[in-house]
């Protein structure tokens, strides 16, 4: 398991566990020093684990995180060619 994927975890099963509304906070401060939304560990992705718990604003910021990621590669690779 990812860090990425343990925070989605946590916070998951936190919210199962106490009926609360699931916070994304780890999620958003672990794909913020740069975790790789993209990160397979036995063919699960991070996007896979927040889908089973229906944790919806983790969905999101891997989402947008992800886009982040494929413009700066296009980015860079636009800028190499000079």
């Amino acid at each position: 398991m990812t860090l990425l994927m343990h925070a989605i975890d946590l916070e998951g099963d936190a919210a199962r566990q106490s009926g609360d509304p699931i916070d994304s906070a780890l999620t958003a401060i672990v794909l913020a020093y740069g975790a790789d939304p993209a990160a397979e560990v036995d063919g699960t992705t991070a996007h896979d684990l927040a889908h089973s718990y229906d944790h919806g604003m983790a969905l999101r910021l891997l989402d947008r995180f992800s886009l982040r990621r494929t413009k700066l590669k296009a980015r860079f690779r636009s800028i190499r060619r000079w």
